[in-house]
């Protein structure tokens, strides 16, 4: 799925994560998983926690950083930005 807008329009942008917030529920809701063929990137990143408790984060968390201690693949791209406790 794609949402096609402009990225310098504040308001599009205002909608279209809107628009991805009821699509991610609805999908969620029918048992669908927000991760994908090449997992969650930018986008569902701030939704995956929907899905994934905060156990199973803090366990993808440790692993990337225990195999990735410098972040230098793909930051920031996999998890919520916010670290869980």
């Amino acid at each position: 799925m794609n949402l096609l807008l402009d990225p310098d329009d504040p308001v599009q942008s205002k909608k279209a994560h809107a628009c991805l917030d009821e699509i991610f529920t609805l999908v969620l809701t029918l048992n669908g998983t927000l991760s994908g063929e090449h997992g969650v990137g930018l986008e569902k990143r701030d939704f995956v926690d929907r899905e994934l408790d905060a156990v199973s984060l803090n366990l993808m968390r440790a692993i990337k950083r225990q195999f990735d201690p410098k972040n230098l693949l793909n930051p920031d791209k996999m998890l919520p930005l916010q670290p869980l406790l």
